[in-house]
């Protein structure tokens, strides 16, 4: 590997990898240098879209190739924990799309080779780069806001189960339905924002009242009618962390959710302050000589979230950093999702131990 030059294979051709292969040609320093999927004709497709030259016939013929130096990981989520060891071992850097696992075992066993490996291993979040995002951060950052105790975020659809009968909609193959799928972003950039505290303790609830109906059914994936749907399509859970906050998570695939727009949303409630995400608008608000203020929150200028991402995969593989999505993120994610799934299955609080 040359410094200008990182040789970068996509494992998944489809929509996923798609827009990693669009970004990565927009990103200094990156060859395209592979592409694999199951279904060799669709990564033939892609390699001539992009421009790519190689085409594997299999992600194991491309882990084992030395002449790739990283990989990005777009697959089904059973498939994450067994690729991203193989690419650990392997020697080769990895992006993982979300989540990093089908549950926290699994993720688990990512965590600790890529603690042997020394490879860098980085979570696929790309919320936590939007504009609005970092700048919500920098309010934190900069005080205004003191010690986050309480927060809500969530993302409902209203008709937005995706691929219904495929993996999506498998529990073998996903590991869950829109707690897994969408819920691990909120989950994510809501444990960013608030400064990585710990999960102690978990109470939630799941449902599925329209998969099992065949009813809400949105336009991502392409339905399998003779597969099946064993997944929720909506979840609560409340979350308590080890510096006294509590985060409130509430998301659907489909529901019956009148006034509630079907975008992502994050509310973080601080003692000096409060800022506030809902889809593309951001606010601060504050008490000032007793009357609340409340102001509009300008999102950071910059590049697109996903480009500012890869940068940061390519700044943390040349300069050998920690990245920001860290494998501990990715598993502490992991071990949330399990908890609220164990809750709803049990009835009761699962608490979270952490030695």
């Amino acid at each position: 590997m040359t410094q200008s030059n990182i040789r970068l294979g996509i494992i998944g051709a489809g929509a996923i990898g798609n827009v990693h292969m669009e970004t990565f040609n927009k990103v200094e320093g990156i060859e395209l240098a592979g592409v694999a999927d199951v279904y060799v004709p669709l990564a033939g497709q892609r390699a001539e879209e992009h421009g790519i030259k190689k085409v594997y016939d299999s992600p194991q013929a491309m882990l084992k190739d030395a002449a790739i130096d990283a990989v990005v990981i777009g697959v089904p989520n059973q498939f994450h924990a067994e690729l991203a060891i193989e690419a650990l071992k392997q020697g080769k850097h990895v992006l993982l799309e979300k989540p990093m696992a089908i549950d926290s075992a699994a993720a688990k066993t990512i965590v600790d080779e890529a603690a042997k490996s020394g490879k860098v291993l980085m979570m696929s979040h790309q919320m936590r780069w939007t504009g609005l995002s970092r700048a919500l951060k920098q309010h934190i950052d900069n005080g205004d806001v003191g010690h986050i105790y309480n927060a809500k975020a969530g993302w409902f659809r209203k008709k937005g189960i995706p691929g219904w009968g495929s993996w999506f909609t498998r529990k073998d193959m996903s590991g869950g339905g829109p707690l897994i799928d969408i819920g691990v972003h909120m989950l994510d950039l809501s444990l960013y924002l608030m400064g990585n505290p710990k999960p102690v303790s978990v109470f939630g609830t799941t449902y599925a009242q329209f998969g099992p109906r065949r009813l809400g059914i949105g336009t991502w994936g392409t339905p399998n009618w003779d597969g099946y749907y064993d997944v929720e399509d909506l979840a609560s859970a409340l979350i308590k962390l080890d510096n006294g906050a509590t985060l409130s998570l509430e998301v659907s695939w489909a529901a019956h959710s009148a006034f509630l727009p079907e975008e992502p949303f994050i509310h973080l409630m601080g003692t000096d302050g409060g800022v506030a995400i809902v889809g593309s608008n951001g606010k601060y608000v504050t008490h000032t000589d007793n009357e609340v203020v409340e102001t509009d929150i300008v999102p950071l200028e910059g590049e697109d979230d996903r480009i500012l991402m890869s940068r940061h995969f390519v700044e943390c593989i040349r300069e050998g950093k920690q990245p920001i999505t860290s494998a501990l993120s990715g598993y502490t994610n992991n071990r949330i999702l399990d908890a609220i799934y164990e809750s709803s299955r049990t009835g009761g609080e699962v608490k979270l131990d952490w030695d």
